[in-house]
């Protein structure tokens, strides 16, 4: 990993020990899922029976059961909750352009997120939109053992959910890390996050130079994703014009996250470290 990323975590794990991860009700569990969930799973709990199907975990099997009856049986428990973070964090191009700290900043704000849930005893998966969703090396571990960041992708979000959707825990809490550039539909996005979580963020990580258009004058722009070039000049009215969008964008994703009870952050990454109160207003971040 090249070190400026790995300085990024070193910091981000630092500033993340003054923190613990906010844990909604319905994700609460101590560290070793020592409170019951609502459906049948692994604990000692013993709840019921139910025919062996196909795939079953031989373990459960009573054999007593089947003793007596010549029928395969298995033995339902209630299940073990346990708070559990998942981290699904925007590996596109633009996430990394040069001359812009949005990729550092995105790092730093994991690893002090992944610290925050070690604070609150909670377990933590660490996912890369890119072609398709990939799990992050070591990230079970402290944010500073992480391997494997490459931000190349060219995929937009929605394509990456197609491609290879992350394997996201039963009530857990899921935060989304992602400048929010590409044209797609953010309900189609957050129904998927929403579906069988305890909680979701969406937080949207913009450089400075995101938020201003650029100075009046020619300029040539350069698509990220596409490489796509393309020259415009910029007036006021252009200007005026570029923040109207911005505020439209943001305002549909901030729409589609109260539709679907998740909550949105806005985060400028040359100020991330002035603006984690904004992650604790939201209830994302509690002082540790």
């Amino acid at each position: 990993m090249n070190p400026p990323f790995r300085e990024s975590l070193l910091s981000g794990e630092a500033l993340g020990q003054r923190y613990a991860l906010a844990v909604p009700q319905t994700a609460l569990a101590g560290a070793t899922g020592n409170q019951l969930g609502r459906r049948a799973g692994t604990s000692i709990d013993f709840q019921d029976y139910r025919e062996y199907q196909p795939g079953d975990d031989l373990r459960t099997i009573d054999w007593n059961v089947f003793a007596r009856t010549d029928r395969l049986t298995i033995k339902l428990f209630r299940e073990e909750v346990n708070p559990h973070l998942d981290l699904l964090l925007d590996a596109s191009r633009s996430m990394d352009l040069e001359a812009t700290p949005k990729a550092a900043a995105l790092l730093r704000l994991a690893a002090l997120l992944a610290t925050a849930a070690e604070n609150a005893r909670c377990t933590h998966a660490t996912w890369l939109a890119s072609d398709g969703f990939l799990r992050v090396a070591n990230d079970t571990l402290l944010p500073s053992a992480w391997e494997g960041f490459n931000f190349a992708s060219r995929q937009p979000l929605d394509e990456a959910f197609a491609i290879l959707p992350p394997r996201l825990r039963r009530l857990g809490i899921r935060v989304l890390v992602s400048d929010l550039m590409w044209p797609v539909d953010p309900l189609a996005i957050l129904r998927r996050l929403a579906d069988g979580a305890a909680a979701v963020f969406v937080v949207q990580l913009l450089s400075q130079a995101d938020t201003e258009p650029p100075e009046h004058g020619n300029v040539q722009l350069v698509d990220s994703e596409s490489g796509e070039e393309r020259e415009i000049f910029v007036d006021a009215t252009v200007a005026a014009q570029y923040r109207d969008a911005l505020a439209r964008h943001r305002e549909s994703w901030d729409t589609a996250c109260r539709q679907t009870g998740a909550r949105f952050v806005p985060l400028v990454a040359e100020k991330l470290d002035t603006s984690l109160p904004a992650l604790e207003e939201a209830q994302l971040l509690v002082p540790a």
